[in-house]
């Protein structure tokens, strides 16, 4: 990364070795379950030129009024409904892939979380996953959708799972992909990136030189690297996509991750255990940042779970770069 000499380069290496370390230790933690089968899969990923593009995005995306702030949210399709939750530091761009393939099937929307993308928060709002929780609440009511299929990733995905023991009246089923789980929340790989939010350094140490500098944005220390399985597909528009709006923002952008410091998925084991609603997992092997003993923790405690996949070295943001399979497993999950 292209920072300053002296006390703030310092200070940075520190930051990166700690988060170096952390990704290490889970990456050690993926080869300890040599008995877990796991499937082998051709999958076709994206492109750029062969998906939703930003301009289409930013053109197609609308604001719905709630009391939690005007949330930015793009839909396609019609019928039954289908949210897609997406990860930090990303925004419901995250889904464009999947969008396009499951609109025949379903209204899909994806949002943008409180303090994520181009949702405008309210005054003084709380960004934590129980306020998230309670916006797609408010929004689902908003544009008069009854219940939802969820389809989820990362952080997105422990909103899912909070949302289903909140409002499981509300859920037709539940597709989560790599995400926090009661036994992992919040990851450890994680905490560095708290620290420097609490410290108000995240955006100006991390996010702003990758939104600067794409090709380090794409480098093993950039976005890209860390958590795509191709990070130099990660285009341009896509990183500017992502991030511009958190650089903008650095206050929201930095409360968002400081409300992941706690275990907000801890007691939640229970109400997914009696909830009934039909649940797949996919899991990514290639995650650096989530334990490789969720997606079991998740199969065994989903009270309806179909099972997991595993897609061979993909990693945590992978559901971008692999719509076809979100898409087929969608269709599957949802029996259409």
């Amino acid at each position: 990364m292209t920072f300053h000499s002296g006390t703030e380069a310092k200070m940075h290496r520190r930051q990166f070795m700690r988060m170096t370390a952390g990704l290490a230790a889970f990456g050690a933690v993926s080869g300890i379950l040599p008995g877990i089968a796991r499937a082998s899969i051709e999958a076709t990923t994206t492109t750029e030129s062969g998906a939703l593009d930003a301009a289409a995005f930013h053109a197609a995306r609308k604001f719905v009024a709630t009391p939690f702030g005007r949330i930015a949210m793009v839909e396609r399709g019609t019928g039954d409904a289908a949210l897609f939750l997406h990860g930090f530091p990303l925004n419901g761009f995250q889904w464009r892939g999947a969008l396009e393939r499951l609109s025949p099937h379903r209204r899909c929307i994806a949002p943008d979380f409180l303090g994520l993308g181009y949702t405008e928060v309210a005054a003084g709002q709380d960004v934590a996953p129980a306020a998230q929780v309670g916006m797609l609440a408010a929004l689902m009511d908003e544009l008069s959708i009854d219940r939802a299929d969820l389809v989820a990733n990362d952080s997105g995905g422990a909103v899912a799972q909070l949302f289903l023991a909140r409002y499981p009246q509300r859920v037709r089923s539940l597709l989560l992909t790599n995400c926090d789980t009661e036994i992992d929340c919040p990851p450890p790989a994680l905490k560095p990136v708290i620290e420097l939010a609490r410290d108000g350094q995240f955006v100006t140490q991390w996010l702003a030189p990758w939104l600067a500098d794409k090709a380090l944005a794409r480098s093993p220390q950039g976005l890209g690297g860390m958590t795509f399985t191709f990070p130099a597909k990660l285009a341009d528009e896509t990183i500017d996509m992502y991030l511009g709006p958190l650089v903008r923002d650095p206050v929201r952008t930095h409360a968002y991750a400081v409300a992941l410091d706690s275990n907000v998925l801890a007691g939640v084991e229970a109400a997914l255990a009696r909830n009934d609603v039909p649940a797949r997992i996919v899991w990514g092997t290639g995650d650096t940042i989530f334990s490789p003993a969720s997606p079991i923790y998740l199969e065994r405690t989903l009270a309806d779970s179909r099972g997991v996949r595993r897609v061979q070295g993909a990693k945590l943001f992978f559901p971008e770069e692999f719509p076809d399979l979100i898409a087929e497993e969608a269709r599957k999950l949802w029996r259409i």
